[in-house]
């Protein structure tokens, strides 16, 4: 990296990580979390960039060095829709193939009768939900996969093997971009790692919404137990894929948590008691969590603010950002609250109008980082998203704030991961435990710590594939 690109990276992540500490910054950090937009901005269709992640990458490299933008994230059209056809998810309507290429990927709820996981399944998946993920979730989500018990096919086992191969070169080449990212326009890569509630992962992939709603109502007790036996694995998924240096939040997606989806019991009593734990968790591992509110969760701003100062940063989306900023901005860092249906069908002098209030209204004390209130797809206007940048660029400079050098958000106070939640039949991280595959083994006649380090190793692919095809794709 040339000295002048290192230097204006260094600056950026300086400016990003001093707003997420609550401090005041030279000026206001740009990092909108801009999808199917880079498509339309950098010539694509929408299926180019969501069918062949190496356009989307050059998509989003494009919206960053010629907007000039602090940070973004890599790919926000995060789901690559070949590696999900190469599995076999039935879940997902790909554009190109069942809906115009020029409309997002679409997520297909199933129907109350065919949700992926039956009401009367709780148990199973409490008691090892990684072993009900394989042998129960993947067969009636993927095509190609046998039910346990089934004859096989070379269909199933080239799902699993064209499956893992994709995730590997899809995660490995994340890599590859943050370093692009950085060397050709000094810009940083706004998240790493994913998290989900575990309330949210049952609405979302298992029981859909309905059957949820239905059980919250019907088996409330099963519905916890559920959400205790999730919590730990989704704890180890997100601290494993996040940043390593600390500088940068994992991605909380937040889903149907919220009231009016949920009653304020369900909320206080199943979804906030099992999701605590994990923020905390990793906060006192030097992680922070960004808090991307989908929809407005206003309702509930008093639960968040019992979080560790800084240890979150909070994104508004639908909800009255000056109301956020009341009960949450003397914590915690905010982002968002500019409103995305005035960036595609309002003008620039609204937009400009919009920024101004929110500036004057959450962020003269720093604590603040400018984004669209949700990811921004192609409707978005580019006379609107650069308004929304230069106006930020001129107008949200602080006189008295400064680049902090940059480093972690987070200062590590634990030594390593304390467990949560309930204790399940394989830990998490874990496919076949080592005591079951030695027991497999002959005798070991050298060194059996090199062995079982290269097993556990691999092991934990598998179960980072498992657990990456229920959270992230």
């Amino acid at each position: 990296m040339n000295k002048k690109m290192e230097e204006l990276y260094a600056q950026r992540l300086g400016r990003y990580t001093a707003a997420m500490r609550n401090e005041k910054p030279d000026c206001i950090p740009i990092r909108p979390f801009v999808a199917e937009f880079t498509a339309k901005y950098a010539g694509y269709t929408v299926q180019e960039v969501t069918h062949d992640y190496e356009k989307g990458f050059a998509a989003a490299r494009k919206c960053a060095a010629d907007f000039d933008w602090d940070a973004v994230v890599g790919n926000m059209v995060y789901v690559w829709t070949a590696l999900t056809q190469a599995i076999g998810l039935k879940y997902y309507a790909t554009p190109g193939i069942e809906i115009s290429p020029n409309i997002g990927f679409q997520y297909r709820e199933p129907s109350e009768n065919n949700a992926f996981m039956k009401s009367d399944e709780y148990d199973v998946l409490i008691d090892d939900p990684t072993g009900f993920l394989f042998n129960v979730w993947l067969p009636r989500v993927a095509a190609p996969v046998s039910e346990m018990g089934a004859p096989t096919s070379l269909e199933n086992n080239l799902s699993f093997l064209k499956g893992g191969m994709a995730m590997q070169k899809y995660f490995a080449a994340f890599g590859d971009q943050t370093r692009r990212l950085q060397e050709e326009s000094g810009t940083v890569s706004a998240i790493a790692g994913i998290l989900k509630a575990p309330m949210d992962i049952i609405a979302d992939k298992m029981r859909g919404y309905v059957g949820l709603a239905e059980d919250l109502c019907t088996k409330p007790k099963k519905v916890l137990a559920a959400c205790e036996a999730l919590a730990p694995h989704l704890l180890h998924v997100a601290l494993t894929s996040s940043d390593p240096t600390g500088h940068v939040p994992i991605g909380f997606w937040m889903h149907r948590g919220c009231v009016p989806f949920v009653t304020p019991d369900m909320f206080n009593n199943i979804y906030w008691p099992t999701l605590k734990p994990i923020i905390e968790e990793l906060w006192k591992n030097g992680r922070q969590t960004l808090f991307y509110a989908e929809g407005n969760w206003n309702c509930h701003l008093d639960a968040f603010a019992e979080l560790p100062d800084h240890s979150i940063v909070y994104h508004v989306d639908r909800a009255d950002i000056f109301e956020v900023h009341r009960k949450l901005g003397h914590k915690f860092c905010l982002s968002g609250g500019i409103s995305n249906y005035l960036l595609g069908h309002g003008s620039a002098e609204q937009v400009r109008g919009a920024c101004k209030k929110v500036i004057g209204g959450v962020a003269h004390d720093g604590g603040y980082i400018m984004d669209a209130s949700a990811i921004v797809q192609d409707d978005a206007k580019i006379e609107n998203m650069r308004a929304m940048t230069d106006f930020t660029r001129e107008y949200g400079v602080y006189s008295d704030g400064r680049v902090s050098a940059p480093a972690p958000v987070g200062t590590p106070v634990a030594s390593g991961v304390q467990p949560i939640g309930r204790e399940t039949k394989r830990a998490p991280g874990v496919c076949i435990p080592w005591n079951e595959k030695k027991a497999q083994l002959p005798p070991i006649v050298g060194d059996e710590a090199l062995v079982r380090r290269m097993w556990e190793d691999l092991d934990a692919l598998g179960n980072m594939y498992i657990w990456q095809v229920l959270l992230s794709f």
